[in-house]
This record gives C-alpha cells, structure tokens and sequence, in this order.
C-alpha cells in the first residue's frame, strides 16, 4: 500500500514490508512510501545521495538489483524524535538474502535513518540513510591520505 499514511505506526509498518521487498529485487514497494514530490531524498551503501523523486528511484532500482530470496531477520528501533509534523526513527535492519552474481546467501546490518512528514493529513516518507556501519571503525576508515 502506498502512503501517505494515517498514523506512523501504519507509515512503519509497511516501511518493514517495503524492506522485504527490496530483499527480493522490487524497489516499487519502497518508492510508494515516499512522499509524492521532488523534496525526498535516499542515502545507501550504493552511491551518493538521491535527492529527487528519480534520483530516489534509481537508487531504490539500484539498491534492489543486488538482491534476492531475501527476508528481513530483525529490525532493532534505537530511538524515536516526534514533534509536530516531523518524525524521524533510528534503526538497524537485519537481512539475508542472496546476493551477487554468485547467489550465495548473505546476512547483512544497516544502520538506518527515517524521516517522516506530515501532510495533506497523512504522514510519509521524505529522507531514508541507510550505510553497514554496526560496529566500531578507526579514523582511517573514514580518511584518506
């Protein structure tokens, strides 16, 4: 079902599913979570930021291209900020499927970033950062020489 949505815990809810689904090749389900205007954008562990309904939607195709007979393992809520119209949860994804070209399976964690508006009285999805960074990492990680 694709938003906007009368409560976020129905806006999560099919965020979840949306994640099964990119699991599984289909990046439809998660473009339908957007909200239906150029002011959306999508952080992944593919590229660059999207910023843009078709940017948005080429990172979605991208991203669901390297899956397969995928399924979402868990989905750890860290924290939640909601005031007003703005709501923003932060999360790690669990997710096996297979991946490459290869097909092998793999399991995978995603620290995630949601941010959801409330509009034309219903909530959708405006900003998704999704990176594999779980775990401690050392400056030179993140710096080149």
């Amino acid at each position: 079902m694709a938003g906007p949505f009368e409560t976020l815990d129905e806006a999560l809810a099919e965020a979840h599913l949306a994640l099964v689904a990119i699991a599984n090749g289909d990046p439809s389900v998660y473009l339908g979570l957007f909200a239906q205007r150029e002011e959306i954008s999508l952080g992944n562990p593919f590229g660059p930021f999207g910023c843009g309904r078709e940017a948005v939607g080429r990172n979605l195709a991208n991203a669901a291209s390297k899956y397969r007979d995928g399924e979402v393992l868990d989905v750890e809520r860290l924290a939640t900020y909601a005031s007003g119209d703005i709501a923003c949860f932060v999360e790690v994804e669990h997710v096996r499927a297979r991946i490459g070209p290869g097909g092998e399976f793999g399991e995978g964690r995603a620290r995630v970033t949601t941010i959801y508006e409330r509009r034309d009285g219903g909530w959708s999805l405006v900003h998704r950062h999704a990176d594999p960074i779980t775990t401690a990492r050392g400056v030179e990680s993140v710096l080149t020489a």
